[in-house]
């Protein structure tokens, strides 16, 4: 049997972000940023270097900086062209990695993250693997990112593939939970 390579990736972002507060009342917590860049930039860049090239992200009406932030930004460019600020101009360009296309789908309500999933049905086809990033986790490896690791396990497996990381038991409510035996 062929096996379909990974492509597409969803990132669920209609959540209210109420851990952050009072910091997300205003700024979704995938658009806070880590040093010079939103949350949302690293996981997006992080799917592309994993070999992903659909970014399905599943939004809420109150999101919509998260989808400006990768739209292209015509007069913003020329703008700095005109300057000569290119180097101002570069970190603007590479937002969106080459060969990365971005849709959004909204979810109507909040009814968790299974929902959320199930928002992407549409751009997805029903034996097509796609994996899920959670933006609001930031998980840095030196040599592979996380989703790469994943990506290549996969191949090697062709089954679902988890990435679990332990939490504090006084903290288990902020988090889905799996249990191991």
């Amino acid at each position: 049997m062929l096996y379909k390579k990974i492509t597409k990736a969803i990132l669920p972002v209609a959540g209210l972000g109420t851990r952050f507060l009072p910091a997300t009342k205003a700024i979704p917590k995938e658009m806070l940023t880590v040093v010079d860049k939103p949350l949302i930039q690293y996981i997006v860049h992080e799917a592309a270097e994993a070999g992903i090239t659909d970014i399905i992200l599943v939004t809420h009406s109150s999101k919509n900086a998260i989808e400006n932030h990768f739209d292209k930004h015509y007069e913003l460019e020329t703008e700095l062209q005109l300057r000569g600020k290119e180097e101002r101009l570069i970190p603007i360009q590479e937002i969106t990695p080459e060969g990365v296309r971005i849709v959004s789908v909204r979810q109507p309500e909040a009814l968790g993250l299974g929902h959320a999933i199930l928002c992407a049905e549409p751009v997805i086809a029903s034996d097509e693997p796609f994996a899920v990033l959670l933006p609001d986790v930031l998980m840095y490896h030196s040599k592979k990112g996380c989703l790469a690791q994943m990506v290549d396990f996969y191949e090697k497996v062709h089954t679902s593939v988890i990435a679990l990381e332990a939490v504090p038991e006084d903290q288990v409510e902020k988090y889905g939970i799996a249990a191991i035996n």
